[in-house]
């Protein structure tokens, strides 16, 4: 990656895939911003190793707001932003238009806003990059977590279109992960069942996100275009 004084925003950086790349590019050497909702072990090790915490609500216009003016006030340029924070929930009778208007926020209404509103400082830099966390899901729809899938598939739309509006300064991408790593309760069943959907059938882990995000950050001539992490899903 071209070496920049400018730090690199992570959104959603606590825990397991953000906190991955968080450390990677620290130990790598590249000043870190990254936001957090609530207080977890990941958020005191970042702190630990010099990155950059800024609390950030991203459930409302007001809360990614906020965040937006929080970071200008910690710095004037940016290397890249990821998009990375998230959202799972399920839809349950009653509580749908809560939980669609929750991630449609998170996944769609925050990169919307920190991309048109940071712009400025993605352009103190050279090279700059953008580049969302999507989710393989996308590719064809999901029956039980429409909502999670609609607002992680309008990310990907937002990537094609500030591809073309912030061209040639700035590269937008994305990267739309299958399954990385299985939670400490999954059990052995369950675990069996997913590894088979792909056809290398490995839990890979957060390190090939990380190898992603530098293959698109050192690239030069990539933009408007989300890559598929997902162990081969759509050849099974």
């Amino acid at each position: 990656m071209t070496s920049s004084a400018a730090p690199i925003l992570i959104t959603g950086a606590g825990q397991r895939v953000g906190l991955h790349c968080a450390q990677r590019l620290l130990e790598d050497g590249h000043p870190v911003i990254f936001s957090y909702r609530s207080e977890r072990p990941g958020v005191k090790t970042l702190r630990d190793l010099g990155a950059t915490a800024v609390f950030a609500d991203f459930s409302s216009e007001a809360g990614i707001l906020a965040f937006i003016g929080e970071l200008k006030n910690h710095t004037d340029s940016l290397r890249a932003i990821v998009h990375n924070a998230s959202e799972w929930l399920a839809e349950t009778p009653g509580a749908e238009v809560e939980a669609f208007t929750r991630m449609f926020s998170v996944h769609m209404l925050a990169p919307y806003l920190i991309n048109l509103h940071c712009a400025d400082l993605l352009r103190h830099s050279s090279p700059a990059d953008i580049v969302h966390i999507s989710d393989d899901v996308t590719r064809k729809g999901s029956s039980k977590h429409i909502g999670y899938c609609a607002s992680k598939a309008g990310l990907d739309s937002l990537t094609l279109s500030f591809a073309a509006k912030y061209a040639p300064d700035i590269k937008v991408n994305g990267i739309a992960p299958a399954l990385l790593l299985f939670n400490p309760d999954d059990d052995a069943a369950y675990r069996a069942r997913v590894l088979a959907k792909s056809a290398l059938g490995i839990e890979p882990g957060s390190e090939v996100i990380y190898q992603s995000l530098r293959y698109l950050l050192d690239n030069p001539y990539v933009t408007g275009t989300t890559l598929t992490v997902n162990g081969g899903r759509h050849v099974k």
